[in-house]
């Protein structure tokens, strides 16, 4: 298995990460937690891409499936214009900042008509979750994010600790070192599921899927 990590990280397959930043200000502490993963993405032999969702006109889901027939969203913007990228990438980074113990609300929008609109099968992409404010409601925004993966059979890396760094003006994150640390670790983590997954791919190909049972509780 060792030897087979080292051909990995030699190039033997080519992995990729897409990292989406909901923060307003794209070069503020949420940013500075996403370019710490990056730097471990790099030495992983991993490609990355950050994409500045948060300053974007981004609407929420209308509920009018017309994804379904169509295949993307009816609203042609930004959300459309990740879908490819989604489908493309190996493992996704999904980072916000805290309004009211909450994630970015355009970060939100985005989330809920990309992961409804698009019908690829998500399974065994890894995602994670990274967080930063001032000083509350992180686990709070930390547990909202992650249940896009979890509802897509995504399994969720972690790091020694929930996923967040603190600051308040931009570059106060630099200063929280164990939050540094924690941004690492994680990608390290990371790094090390996508390229176990894809040597059980290779393998044991991706799990039996049943053919889905969607139930209303009223009927």
């Amino acid at each position: 298995f060792k030897e087979d990590i080292s051909i990995i990280r030699a190039g033997g397959f080519n992995m990729k990460v897409l990292m989406i930043n909901g923060s307003p200000h794209s070069n503020g502490n949420t940013f500075t937690a996403l370019q710490e993963m990056e730097k471990i993405f790099k030495e992983e032999g991993i490609a990355t891409e950050i994409i500045h969702a948060g300053n974007q006109d981004i609407r929420g889901c209308i509920a009018c499936y017309s994804c379904k027939d169509k295949g993307r969203c009816i609203f042609d913007d930004i959300v459309n214009e990740v879908a490819p990228k989604f489908e493309a990438c190996d493992g996704l980074v999904v980072a916000s900042p805290v309004y009211y113990a909450s994630a970015n609300a355009t970060l939100i929008a985005l989330l809920d008509r990309l992961f409804y609109s698009t019908r690829f099968d998500k399974t065994m992409k890894v995602g994670a979750s990274v967080v930063a404010a001032r000083r509350g409601g992180l686990s709070a925004t930390f547990d909202e994010l992650n249940k896009y993966f979890t509802i897509a059979g995504m399994p969720v890396a972690s790091s020694q600790y929930w996923n967040s760094i603190h600051g308040s003006a931009p570059a106060e994150a630099r200063q929280d070192k164990e939050g540094l640390q924690i941004m690492r670790t994680l990608a390290r983590n990371m790094a090390f599921l996508i390229k176990s997954i894809q040597l059980g791919k290779e393998t044991y190909g991706l799990p039996e899927k049943e053919p889905a049972t969607p139930m209303n509780f009223i009927r």
